[in-house]
């Protein structure tokens, strides 16, 4: 099938499926004339690697989860042990992202939100309440 195909199979927009080819987490094949030939397993590992994507996995954490999934011999502590650190790092990203929320929504409490021209949240955004707290 030609990259419309595909496309239309995996849920991914031709220019995500021509950049994983880029970096080489797909390899499909070329027909005499130099067009992409995509097959089931083309679409399949497209739709493995949307997945992976969705669930926040990095690039380089899709090419070795890609590897384990082809390698029949693989270990799954090593699949798990990837996974494992995947979610530690999500759960440093909530850490970081309540952190945030706490301190817009004290610079939101902060802020009249009336006609008056002071407003804490431009003061912070410009450094202006350092050490205020």
């Amino acid at each position: 099938m030609n990259i419309g195909a595909a496309e239309q199979a995996s849920g991914l927009p031709a220019k995500t499926i021509r950049y994983y080819e880029d970096i080489g987490l797909l390899v499909p094949a070329r027909q005499q004339n130099g067009y992409r030939e995509y097959g089931r397993t083309d679409v399949h590992k497209l739709a493995f690697l949307k997945r992976a994507r969705g669930l926040g996995f990095s690039i380089e954490d899709c090419r070795a989860l890609m590897s384990l999934y082809e390698d029949r011999n693989r270990a799954s502590a090593d699949v798990k042990a990837l996974a494992h650190r995947h979610l530690h790092r999500i759960e440093v990203k909530l850490t970081e992202l309540e952190g945030l929320r706490g301190v817009l929504a004290h610079l939101i409490d902060a802020c009249h939100g009336d006609t008056r021209p002071d407003c804490p949240i431009l003061d912070d955004l410009a450094g202006l309440l350092e050490g205020k707290a």
